[in-house]
């Protein structure tokens, strides 16, 4: 028989962000992955082992975990745990139109477990984004944007890391990432980017492909259809100027990648944001 590693999904189909309390009765489970969505796992009592993928962690409250999609773990507790869970799908990144909370997503997403300081803070930020969660009113994604963001930097300016440098994911793929999401208009070209990294684009995918599973083209691909996004539903230029500034060869082809990734044309999602 073979023997396969468990895929679970803690959200509803139309969740894109879900923050709860960790349940105190878990103690010890079974090595499973997550269907498609990032994990932030933040423990503020407890103690045990954490283990993701091979490395097992120990559990000195404060402490936060993270569990990238192609990662698996379980846990080992003893006694009752206490903190909170954030579950971020895909979707609330592409919805997102925040540049600055993208690339703390990006650095954050390197790390594997994280050591808390001064946890004041970060613990009531958690609160607060437990019970605007609950509520879903009309401005409650932008609030839970706002709050993230607040979040993730609180954790890297107070975080002290339990990992070495074997395990961080590769300079390269992070300075790609930090390009990508710097606030500059990006270019829908890895030839340009591997020149702004000093490499080439052979490398840049090797590198890409080594440490989420994807080619360069499609990590470009997601900063793209974010930026075109932003720009179709902020300012009124033409699909035209929005195709040529991301620096496609012409409209054409710009709307068939838009449609191709997105499922709709620039000028249906325009509407649609309006």
């Amino acid at each position: 028989m073979s023997k396969q590693i468990q895929v679970k999904d803690k959200t509803e189909i139309t969740e894109t962000i879900k923050i709860l309390p960790f349940r105190k009765e878990v103690r010890k489970t079974s090595p499973h992955k997550h269907n498609n969505y990032f994990e932030i796992i933040y423990l503020s009592g407890g103690s045990g082992y954490h283990s993701i993928d091979s490395r097992r962690y120990p559990v000195i409250p404060p402490i936060i975990y993270f569990i990238r999609k192609e990662q698996a773990h379980h846990f080992e507790l003893e006694g009752e745990p206490e903190g909170f869970v954030i579950i971020i799908k895909k979707a609330f990144i592409e919805k997102s139109l925040d540049n600055e909370l993208k690339l703390l997503l990006t650095k954050i997403s390197s790390q594997n477990c994280l050591g808390i300081e001064d946890n004041t803070t970060i613990h009531h930020l958690f609160g607060l984004l437990s019970g605007e969660n609950k509520i879903q009113a009309e401005n409650t994604f932008h609030i839970i944007e706002g709050l993230l963001k607040a979040l993730l930097a609180k954790v890297l300016e107070v975080a002290r890391p339990f990992i070495n440098n074997t395990e961080i994911r590769s300079d390269l793929y992070q300075s790609y990432l930090e390009l990508l999401n710097n606030g500059q208009v990006v270019k829908n070209s890895v030839h340009y980017y591997a020149e702004k990294l000093n490499t080439s684009p052979q490398n840049l995918n090797a590198v890409c492909r080594k440490a989420v599973n994807q080619s360069a083209a499609a990590v470009l691909a997601e900063s793209i259809i974010s930026e075109a996004r932003r720009l179709l539903h902020y300012t009124n230029s033409t699909v035209s100027e929005i195709a040529f500034t991301l620096d496609f060869t012409d409209a054409s082809h710009f709307v068939k990648y838009f449609k191709r990734i997105t499922g709709q044309t620039p000028q249906t999602y325009r509407q649609a944001s309006d």
